[in-house]
């Protein structure tokens, strides 16, 4: 029997062909080449040889091709601070302050009033410091940055008091003793994993220390045989000591979010209240905001990080500042900051309003999947709450010859991307995490997946 691959045509008869030909008049012929060229390859390593119409699979490719890497998907995982999809998606006010920034020229770096040279540190100042009670704000562009910072500013060659039970890895494999040694600062641990005592700061002066620094463990929880000082006698020592208090929160969290059961992350207010000089948060965590690290506190410090050589290193864009500002002036009024800020609307929602959705996207899915509601729970992510548990409806699919994994597969792959669970066998598909009236879109991805 002979094998069909041998019969694959050569690169210029494909370039000859009438559809092909076709593409040539409106794509570069480079990029013309090198989709005849993969097309010819995939047909040679696949047992299903050649393609049903060469003309339409090398168009394919070259759409493929013309496309960005970096694409809008739509989440169905149920998980709202998905790290790996870019975390929190931002306010209709925020995309729209970007987008006009990001057309035009801005005042990013210009007095209007003066017609002299602004700054850029200028623009989201008097907003954080009007939703979070802070003397002075700084925003950079993200919290390791802002940590990198403050350590350079206020710490370097110096020693830094740091909970053993705090020396935790963030994101990526980055360590926060690895950010604190690269500020130049001195790492001094104190405690054990488990348990650490005021005591253990206050033996700790006898060296040459900078600063106290907390760590929120944002990202897992311990339990059992533990103890941390309070923030506030950690804070009323530092002050007693003359070394300033320096309180890394994480997820920056602005929202009273506790009548929803969500009460084991400290608010940003919160830290300042215990007496924190400087606090630190990201921006595109519970914040709800692009991605982005604020520093706010006191203004002798925040001054000190702002002078510092490493804030040119690690400022944020003009893009950046317009999304903060706009996602910040939401929190003016509460109510407006939980309605249009679609971390807060997503972890708010209630629990009819879920089944309901889930209701709309099962009426949505081809018949053939067996779509059933199952309850389930979904995640807030992003390191924060790890111990939260938010109760939600599924939809779940039975995928039959294709598999869960090919399913799953197959939506990931298409022209609108969907991001799934899989579990026992099925897929999985949260509404608390799509777009409001995405059902369509999600019915007529699985669709396409099953004819592909």
């Amino acid at each position: 029997m002979s094998d069909r691959r041998r019969q694959l045509p050569s690169v210029d008869r494909l370039l000859r062909e009438p559809g092909v030909q076709e593409l040539l008049q409106v794509a570069p012929r480079s990029a013309v080449l090198t989709a005849v060229r993969e097309s010819i390859e995939a047909a040679r390593s696949r047992r299903a040889g050649q393609p049903e119409s060469w003309a339409a699979d090398i168009q394919d490719r070259l759409a493929t091709r013309g496309r960005s890497n970096l694409r809008p998907v739509l989440n169905a995982t149920g998980v709202v601070l998905h790290t790996n999809l870019g975390r929190a998606p931002l306010a209709p006010a925020a995309v729209e302050a970007i987008v006009a920034v990001a057309s035009g020229y801005s005042n990013l770096e210009l007095d209007l009033s003066s017609g002299s040279r602004g700054s850029r540190t200028d623009h989201c100042r008097e907003l954080l410091c009007g939703v979070t009670g802070a003397e002075d704000a700084l925003v950079v562009n993200n919290a390791a940055g802002a940590l990198l910072l403050a350590l350079s500013a206020i710490a370097a060659g110096r020693d830094v008091v740091i909970s053993r039970g705090e020396l935790i890895e963030i994101g990526g494999s980055f360590r926060i003793p690895d950010i604190l040694t690269r500020s130049g600062a001195r790492l001094h641990e104190v405690g054990t994993t488990n348990r650490t005592h005021l005591d253990d700061y206050r033996r700790a002066l006898d060296r040459d220390v900078a600063a106290f620094l907390t760590v929120h463990r944002s990202n897992f929880e311990q339990r059992g045989f533990v103890a941390s000082p309070d923030p506030a006698a950690l804070a009323s020592l530092a002050r007693e000591a003359g070394v300033p208090y320096l309180y890394d929160i994480g997820s920056g969290l602005l929202a009273d979010l506790s009548p929803w059961g969500l009460t084991s992350e400290p608010r940003v207010s919160d830290a300042l209240d215990a007496g924190a000089d400087l606090v630190l948060f990201s921006g595109d965590k519970l914040l709800g905001g692009p991605q982005a690290g604020c520093l706010v506190g006191r203004k002798a410090l925040v001054a000190l990080c702002r002078e510092h050589p490493v804030a040119r290193a690690v400022r944020a864009d003009k893009m950046t500042l317009a999304g903060l500002g706009a996602t910040l002036s939401l929190y003016r009024d509460p109510a407006s900051a939980l309605r249009e800020i679609p971390v807060l609307r997503m972890l708010t929602l209630s629990a009819e309003e879920i089944v309901r959705r889930a209701g709309r996207l099962l009426a949505a899915c081809p018949a053939v999947l067996s779509p059933e509601l199952l309850t389930g729970e979904s995640a807030v992510g992003g390191g924060a709450f790890p111990g939260a548990v938010l109760p939600t409806t599924l939809v779940s699919l039975h995928a039959g010859p294709l598999g869960a994994d090919g399913l799953a597969l197959r939506l990931r792959l298409g022209a609108t991307p969907v991001v799934t669970r899989v579990a026992g066998g099925r897929v999985l598909l949260d509404t608390r995490t799509l777009p409001d009236g995405a059902e369509s879109r999600v019915g007529a991805a699985l669709e396409l997946a099953l004819r592909e």
